[in-house]
Order: C-alpha cells, then structure tokens, then sequence
C-alpha cells in the first residue's frame, strides 16, 4: 500500500512539471523568433542604407557628367570661334583686305569665296624694242580683261582672258593671264576649272612670281571640290616649294584652319 501511494507521488509530480517545461520551450521559441526579427530588421536597415549612399554617389555622379557636359559645350564654342576667326581672316587676306575683328554668332563656317585680291604688277619684259613694240595688241587685250575682273564682271573677264590665251599661247602675259582666269573661275565656285588653270601656270612656268599664289590656289579649289586629303597634301607643299612667302603663310594658316574643322565636326 504505501508503494503504491509513492507511486502516485511521482506520477503526480511527472505530470505537473510537464507543464512547466512546455512553457520553458513555448518562452524560447517567441525569444528565437524575435531575434530571427531583430537580425531581419537589422537587414533592412543595412540594405535601406547602402540603396541611400549609392543615391548619393548617382547624384554626385549626376553632377560631375552635367559640369563635364557644360566644359564640353563650351570647349565646342571656343573652337568654332576660333575657327571662324581664322577662316575669316584668310579670306580678307586672300582677297586683300585688311584683318577684322572675330565674327559674331551668326557668322557663318563657309562664307562665300572672295573676291580675287586684283593687284596685278606688269610682267618684266628685256629684248628687242622693234619686238616689244609689237605686244601692244597683246598688252591691250590684256588690259581689257583685268580690267573686267576688276569690276567684278567675273563672266566676262573670264572669257576675255580666254580668248587672250588663244591668241597669246606664249605672250609676256601668259603665266598672268592664267591665274586671273584661275581667279574669274574660283570666284564664281567654278573650282574644277580654275584648279587646271592654276595648275596649267605651275607646270608651265613653275618659278614664275605667281607660282606660289596658283599652288595655293589648287590647294584651295581641290578643297571646294571636298578634295580635303589633297588640299591639305597640297596647302603643305606650298610652304616646302616656296618658303618664306606669303602664299606659303597663308598655306600654313588654312592648313590649321581645315584641321580644326575636322577636330570640330
């Protein structure tokens, strides 16, 4: 008998700390599961910081491209004011005018071609004064001619200067007479044409005061023709085949003049 009531003892004491010990493992369930909440929130919070330092680069980046952006818009403008300056210059010294100051905005990249710089000096003529009396026709016929090129009547000196040639293939003012019909063409965009005139000088009378103007001036029509590899080819001999002179210098300068164009398209 009193086995038996110890043995209801211990059942009655199994069965109430049975209890207990399910709620000791319910406790560190929730306390598991709060921390697994913790760790996630502590997550977030590390992923909501890192998206915040990356806004924060994107807009210093942001920043840095539209600083970078405007340097590049204003690098664009300068060198389109200096290559309009430059090209502008050329031109008035091309057709004998004095420099100018730089153009404004609406300045145009490809202005029209000038005029030809009409100052011509007299071919120097040593021989026989009986032969040298007999050139008066042909001095007359050219006189005829420039002096329609300096009116600006580039059609008609043209043809002028042609029927010249024809009946003076070789005169005192031959080699004169074909580079002012180089110029009557190239003024009037006739490039073609006035690059084989200035050509036809050069191979003719390849030291002749005016060579080094008609390599120029091929150099300038092989341009207009959108010649650009030959024209700078040929603006660079001009300095080599006739140092020192203006032309060779106004080579050079229309030489940097196209290669700034390039850099700038």
């Amino acid at each position: 008998m009193r086995k038996f009531a110890l043995a209801l003892a211990v059942v009655a004491a199994l069965a109430a700390a049975t209890p207990a010990f399910a709620q000791r493992a319910s406790l560190a369930d929730r306390v598991a599961t709060l921390e697994q909440r913790a760790s996630d929130n502590q997550a977030n919070m590390d992923l909501l910081n890192q998206v915040n330092q990356l806004k924060s680069e994107m807009q210093a980046l942001r920043s840095q491209v539209e600083e970078l952006q405007q340097q590049n818009r204003q690098l664009q403008e300068s060198s389109k004011a200096q290559y309009l300056d430059t090209d502008n210059r050329l031109n008035r010294l091309e057709s004998g005018a004095p420099a100018a100051a730089a153009p404004g905005p609406q300045a145009s990249a490809k202005p029209s071609p000038p005029p030809p710089a009409v100052k011509d000096t007299p071919p120097s003529v040593h021989g026989d004064p009986g032969l040298l009396a007999q050139s008066g026709d042909e001095r007359a016929a050219y006189d005829a001619a420039f002096n329609q090129l300096k009116a600006g009547q580039y059609v008609e000196s043209a043809r002028l200067f042609q029927e010249f040639l024809a009946a003076h293939p070789n005169g005192t003012y031959t080699p004169n007479a074909l580079y002012w019909l180089g110029e009557s063409y190239y003024v009037t965009q006739n490039y073609q044409l006035a690059q084989e005139q200035f050509q036809s000088l050069l191979d003719r009378y390849p030291t002749h005061d005016k060579a080094a103007g008609a390599l120029l001036k091929v150099g300038l029509a092989q341009f207009g023709l959108k010649q650009v590899d030959a024209a700078e080819r040929t603006l660079a001999d001009v300095a080599n085949r006739y140092p020192g002179t203006d032309a060779a210098r106004t080579a050079a300068d229309r030489l940097n003049a196209i290669q700034l164009s390039r850099l700038r398209n």
